[in-house]
Protein backbone atom coordinates (compact mmCIF):
# COMPACT_ATOMS: atom_id res chain seq x y z
CA UNK A 1 0.00 0.00 0.00
CA UNK A 2 1.40 3.38 -1.03
CA UNK A 3 0.92 6.68 0.78
CA UNK A 4 0.41 9.86 -1.22
CA UNK A 5 0.22 13.37 0.19
CA UNK A 6 -2.08 15.97 -1.36
CA UNK A 7 1.00 17.55 -2.92
CA UNK A 8 1.13 14.53 -5.27
CA UNK A 9 -2.02 15.74 -6.96
CA UNK A 10 -5.52 17.06 -6.60
CA UNK A 11 -8.92 15.67 -7.50
CA UNK A 12 -11.82 17.27 -9.37
CA UNK A 13 -15.16 15.50 -9.13
CA UNK A 14 -18.10 16.05 -11.50
CA UNK A 15 -21.32 14.39 -10.36
CA UNK A 16 -24.85 14.59 -11.67
CA UNK A 17 -28.03 12.63 -12.31
CA UNK A 18 -28.00 10.67 -15.58
CA UNK A 19 -28.57 12.96 -18.54
CA UNK A 20 -27.33 16.19 -16.93
CA UNK A 21 -24.26 16.32 -19.16
CA UNK A 22 -21.35 15.68 -16.81
CA UNK A 23 -19.63 13.30 -19.25
CA UNK A 24 -19.61 15.94 -22.00
CA UNK A 25 -18.06 18.43 -19.56
CA UNK A 26 -15.40 15.99 -18.36
CA UNK A 27 -14.38 15.04 -21.91
CA UNK A 28 -14.06 18.72 -22.78
CA UNK A 29 -11.82 19.39 -19.77
CA UNK A 30 -9.55 16.44 -20.61
CA UNK A 31 -9.12 17.85 -24.13
CA UNK A 32 -8.46 21.36 -22.80
CA UNK A 33 -5.99 20.37 -20.06
CA UNK A 34 -4.32 17.12 -21.21
CA UNK A 35 -1.09 17.83 -19.33
CA UNK A 36 -2.78 18.71 -16.06
CA UNK A 37 -5.74 16.32 -15.81
CA UNK A 38 -6.03 12.55 -15.96
CA UNK A 39 -9.42 10.84 -16.31
CA UNK A 40 -10.25 8.30 -13.63
CA UNK A 41 -11.79 5.28 -15.36
CA UNK A 42 -14.50 3.80 -13.17
CA UNK A 43 -15.18 0.09 -12.80
CA UNK A 44 -18.71 -1.20 -13.38
CA UNK A 45 -20.71 -4.38 -13.90
CA UNK A 46 -23.20 -3.10 -16.46
CA UNK A 47 -23.08 -4.09 -20.12
CA UNK A 48 -21.36 -1.92 -22.71
CA UNK A 49 -23.60 0.50 -24.61
CA UNK A 50 -23.10 -0.86 -28.09
CA UNK A 51 -19.75 -0.57 -29.84
CA UNK A 52 -19.06 3.00 -28.76
CA UNK A 53 -17.82 2.01 -25.29
CA UNK A 54 -14.38 0.47 -24.85
CA UNK A 55 -13.00 -1.48 -21.90
CA UNK A 56 -10.13 0.42 -20.30
CA UNK A 57 -11.13 3.71 -21.91
CA UNK A 58 -14.72 4.39 -20.87
CA UNK A 59 -14.99 1.89 -18.01
CA UNK A 60 -13.34 -1.20 -16.63
CA UNK A 61 -16.16 -3.64 -17.40
CA UNK A 62 -16.25 -6.45 -14.83
CA UNK A 63 -18.51 -9.33 -13.99
CA UNK A 64 -20.44 -9.14 -10.73
CA UNK A 65 -18.12 -11.79 -9.31
CA UNK A 66 -14.97 -9.92 -10.34
CA UNK A 67 -16.26 -6.70 -8.80
CA UNK A 68 -17.19 -8.37 -5.53
CA UNK A 69 -13.74 -9.94 -5.37
CA UNK A 70 -12.22 -6.44 -5.71
CA UNK A 71 -14.43 -5.30 -2.83
CA UNK A 72 -13.03 -8.09 -0.66
CA UNK A 73 -9.50 -7.05 -1.65
CA UNK A 74 -10.29 -3.43 -0.61
CA UNK A 75 -9.26 -2.31 -4.10
CA UNK A 76 -11.80 0.56 -4.22
CA UNK A 77 -11.69 4.04 -2.73
CA UNK A 78 -15.47 4.03 -3.06
CA UNK A 79 -18.06 1.72 -4.55
CA UNK A 80 -21.80 1.22 -4.51
CA UNK A 81 -24.60 -0.81 -5.98
CA UNK A 82 -26.28 1.92 -8.01
CA UNK A 83 -29.08 -0.31 -9.25
CA UNK A 84 -29.92 -3.89 -8.29
CA UNK A 85 -26.97 -5.99 -9.47
CA UNK A 86 -25.21 -2.97 -11.02
CA UNK A 87 -22.01 -2.01 -9.20
CA UNK A 88 -19.86 1.07 -9.85
CA UNK A 89 -16.62 2.02 -8.12
CA UNK A 90 -13.33 3.92 -8.17
CA UNK A 91 -10.20 1.79 -8.09
CA UNK A 92 -7.34 2.95 -5.88
CA UNK A 93 -4.97 1.94 -8.68
CA UNK A 94 -6.55 4.58 -10.96
CA UNK A 95 -5.76 7.41 -8.57
CA UNK A 96 -2.22 6.10 -8.06
CA UNK A 97 -1.72 5.91 -11.83
CA UNK A 98 -2.77 9.52 -12.43
CA UNK A 99 -0.98 11.03 -9.45
CA UNK A 100 2.21 9.23 -10.44
CA UNK A 101 1.93 11.04 -13.80
CA UNK A 102 1.93 14.35 -11.90
CA UNK A 103 -1.66 15.15 -12.85
CA UNK A 104 -4.85 15.96 -10.98
CA UNK A 105 -7.53 13.26 -11.08
CA UNK A 106 -10.73 14.08 -12.95
CA UNK A 107 -13.85 12.08 -12.04
CA UNK A 108 -17.13 11.46 -13.84
CA UNK A 109 -19.18 9.72 -11.14
CA UNK A 110 -22.71 9.54 -9.84
CA UNK A 111 -23.84 11.69 -6.91
CA UNK A 112 -23.29 9.19 -4.09
CA UNK A 113 -19.86 8.29 -5.47
CA UNK A 114 -18.94 11.96 -5.67
CA UNK A 115 -19.93 12.60 -2.07
CA UNK A 116 -17.92 9.60 -0.86
CA UNK A 117 -14.83 10.82 -2.74
CA UNK A 118 -15.24 14.33 -1.32
CA UNK A 119 -15.63 12.94 2.20
CA UNK A 120 -12.45 10.87 1.80
CA UNK A 121 -10.20 13.45 0.13
CA UNK A 122 -11.69 16.59 1.73
CA UNK A 123 -9.89 19.82 0.71
CA UNK A 124 -7.73 17.99 -1.81
CA UNK A 125 -10.88 17.56 -3.92
CA UNK A 126 -13.23 19.96 -5.69
CA UNK A 127 -16.73 18.48 -5.93
CA UNK A 128 -19.04 19.92 -8.63
CA UNK A 129 -22.72 19.06 -8.99
CA UNK A 130 -24.04 19.42 -12.54
CA UNK A 131 -27.76 20.17 -12.81
CA UNK A 132 -30.33 21.02 -15.47
CA UNK A 133 -33.36 23.26 -15.28
CA UNK A 134 -35.95 20.49 -14.78
CA UNK A 135 -36.64 16.77 -14.59
CA UNK A 136 -38.36 17.04 -17.99
CA UNK A 137 -35.07 18.14 -19.54
CA UNK A 138 -33.38 15.08 -18.06
CA UNK A 139 -36.11 12.83 -19.42
CA UNK A 140 -35.75 14.29 -22.91
CA UNK A 141 -31.97 13.84 -22.88
CA UNK A 142 -32.20 10.25 -21.71
CA UNK A 143 -34.68 9.46 -24.50
CA UNK A 144 -32.36 11.07 -27.07
CA UNK A 145 -29.64 8.56 -26.12
CA UNK A 146 -31.86 5.79 -27.46
CA UNK A 147 -29.92 3.23 -25.42
CA UNK A 148 -32.43 2.23 -22.75
CA UNK A 149 -36.02 1.09 -22.42
CA UNK A 150 -38.79 3.36 -21.12
CA UNK A 151 -38.81 1.40 -17.86
CA UNK A 152 -35.07 1.92 -17.40
CA UNK A 153 -35.46 5.64 -18.10
CA UNK A 154 -38.19 5.93 -15.47
CA UNK A 155 -35.89 4.18 -12.97
CA UNK A 156 -33.13 6.67 -13.76
CA UNK A 157 -35.51 9.61 -13.39
CA UNK A 158 -36.68 8.42 -9.97
CA UNK A 159 -33.04 8.17 -8.89
CA UNK A 160 -32.32 11.62 -10.35
CA UNK A 161 -35.06 13.26 -8.29
CA UNK A 162 -33.53 11.72 -5.16
CA UNK A 163 -30.00 12.78 -6.17
CA UNK A 164 -31.05 16.40 -6.65
CA UNK A 165 -31.65 16.66 -2.91
CA UNK A 166 -27.88 16.39 -2.32
CA UNK A 167 -26.72 19.27 -4.54
CA UNK A 168 -26.05 21.64 -1.61
CA UNK A 169 -23.45 19.24 -0.21
CA UNK A 170 -21.15 19.91 -3.17
CA UNK A 171 -18.56 22.68 -3.37
CA UNK A 172 -20.12 24.16 -6.50
CA UNK A 173 -23.38 23.80 -8.43
CA UNK A 174 -23.00 24.10 -12.20
CA UNK A 175 -26.19 24.70 -14.18
CA UNK A 176 -25.92 23.06 -17.59
CA UNK A 177 -28.43 25.10 -19.58
CA UNK A 178 -26.35 26.56 -22.42
CA UNK A 179 -23.49 24.16 -23.16
CA UNK A 180 -20.96 26.76 -24.35
CA UNK A 181 -21.39 28.79 -21.18
CA UNK A 182 -21.30 25.66 -19.04
CA UNK A 183 -17.99 24.55 -20.54
CA UNK A 184 -16.47 27.98 -20.01
CA UNK A 185 -17.50 27.97 -16.37
CA UNK A 186 -16.14 24.44 -15.91
CA UNK A 187 -12.80 25.55 -17.38
CA UNK A 188 -12.66 28.49 -15.00
CA UNK A 189 -13.46 26.33 -11.97
CA UNK A 190 -10.75 23.86 -13.00
CA UNK A 191 -8.09 26.50 -13.54
CA UNK A 192 -8.81 28.23 -10.24
CA UNK A 193 -8.67 24.98 -8.30
CA UNK A 194 -5.45 23.78 -9.92
CA UNK A 195 -3.75 27.09 -9.11
CA UNK A 196 -4.95 27.04 -5.52
CA UNK A 197 -2.39 26.05 -2.89
CA UNK A 198 -3.50 23.08 -0.82
CA UNK A 199 -3.12 23.77 2.91
CA UNK A 200 -3.88 20.18 3.79
CA UNK A 201 -1.06 17.68 4.28
CA UNK A 202 -3.07 14.53 4.84
CA UNK A 203 -1.60 11.20 3.73
CA UNK A 204 -3.91 8.92 1.79
CA UNK A 205 -3.48 5.16 1.80
CA UNK A 206 -4.00 3.95 -1.75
Amino acid sequence: MTQFSTSSGKLIIFSAPSGAGKTTIVKHLINQFPDQLGFSISACTRDKRGRREVHGRDYYFMSKEEFEQKIQEEAFVEWEQVYLGAYYGTLKSEIRRIWEEGKAVLFDVDVQGGLKLKEYFKEAALAVFVKVTSVEVLKERLRERNTESDAKIETRLAKAIYEMSFEERFDHILLNDTLTQTLQEAEQLTQEFLKKDSKQNTLFNL
